[in-house]
């Protein structure tokens, strides 16, 4: 695969962190998850496909002392704490980058290591509302909404981050030396929205929000319901596609406003609504399949698996206990991504085994767990 061999340190935290490893993973990379001894058990990070789990106590100085041995050998290390904590546990990029000048060392937050608010507390609906997205999100008269945690978390997050790691392991080559990735989710997602910016003067959001052409204002972008309650979406942009669009609906386009009459939206969507009611989602697959009016069924997670083209590509996996997650992206043509299929690691599951094969001895092992400093899934089965 193509990250074979590059070992990762990933500090256990929320969302964004857990996918930029599970990224990792998925295209090769050896990734060590690094729990919070407090934490027994199952662990809380649903995107632990392909890691393996050492429980280690950072707060103690002997856990501390362990972590930066583990650095010593890795090739990248994945921290997601507000700015300061590193540093008060002498773990900061100065003391590892010093131990180990190879070392990536990845600074995931929400707000980044500088500026005003780079000490506080943050989730995703407040990224996304700093960096300016969030007030282009949501219908005509409604509030802004923030679509799920999807956008800062993990594509302004786990994504760019996961992409800012591959891009500094590529100027390793060259250079020799790591450096410090600063993955700040407000500019992740400010930069994700870059499309917005740079579309500005052409015209694409002079109306207020939600009466735009991709902001569910124009009637021909939009979702509509189906007579047994599911839905289709449209997003029947150019002319060809709108003509289609028109004629699947059975609806005569002489007898309808221009498509960009933007004063006949409303009643078009009113229009297209009560013709979309009249049959179900299969009706209208059935119409709207081979033909080129971009409508397509809106999914829901139990059938998107079974859709004929996802299974036709295998867009979506199984693993060992039955379920089913979306297989990894972008499919690289001769070093794909081969996701484990086995079921995500307990927390300190692989404490020994990555401790012995970081250079620690079994008697050093032993000392860590009697002085409380590592943890096991199961403590008798290892020593």
């Amino acid at each position: 695969m193509a990250l074979s061999g590059v070992r990762v340190l990933e500090l256990a935290g929320l969302a964004p962190a857990p996918l930029c490893g599970m990224i990792l993973a998925d295209f090769g990379a050896q990734v060590v998850r690094v729990d919070r001894a407090s934490r027994p058990g199952l662990a809380t990070d649903a995107q632990g496909r392909g890691k393996r789990s050492l429980v280690l106590d950072l707060k103690r100085a002997e856990g501390s002392a362990a972590l930066r041995r583990l650095c010593c050998q890795a090739d990248v290390l994945i921290e997601p704490f507000r700015h300061g904590v590193m540093e008060k546990l002498g773990l900061g990029p100065q003391v590892l980058l010093q131990e180990n000048p190879r070392l990536i060392y990845a600074r995931l937050t929400g707000f980044g290591q500088t500026g005003r608010y780079a000490r506080s507390a943050g989730h995703d609906i407040n990224y996304l509302a700093l960096s300016g997205v969030l007030s282009k999100l949501g219908r005509k008269g409604e509030n802004p909404y923030a679509p799920l945690n999807l956008l800062a978390d993990f594509a302004g997050g786990g994504v760019m981050c996961a992409l800012g790691i591959v891009a500094a392991l590529y100027e390793r080559t060259r250079s020799g030396k790591g450096q410090v990735i600063d993955a700040s989710m407000v500019e992740g997602v400010a930069y994700l929205s870059s499309f917005l910016w740079k579309t500005q003067k052409v015209g694409l959001w002079k109306r207020s929000r939600g009466e735009n052409l991709l902001d569910s204002g124009a009637p021909f972008y939009e979702t509509y319901k189906t007579s047994d309650g599911k839905f289709m979406a449209v997003g029947a942009l150019e002319p060809q596609f709108y003509n289609q669009l028109i004629k699947g609906l059975g609806l005569d386009s002489d007898e309808l406003p221009s498509q960009l009459s933007f004063a006949d939206w409303p009643e078009m969507k009113k229009k297209f609504a009560s013709v979309f009611a009249q049959k179900t989602q299969a009706e209208w697959c059935s119409i709207f399949d081979g033909i080129d009016a971009c409508v397509t069924p809106v999914l829901s997670f139990d059938d998107v698996a079974s859709h004929q083209h996802n299974k036709q590509r295998g867009s979506f996996i199984k693993n060992d206990q039955e379920e089913i997650s979306p297989r990894p992206a972008p499919l690289l043509s001769r070093t794909p991504a081969v996701p484990s299929l086995k079921r995500d690691p307990f927390i300190g599951e692989h404490t020994e085994e990555i401790l012995l094969e970081y250079g620690f001895t079994k008697q050093e092992i032993t000392q860590l767990y009697s002085d409380k400093v590592i943890g096991f899934s199961n403590p008798k089965a290892n020593l």
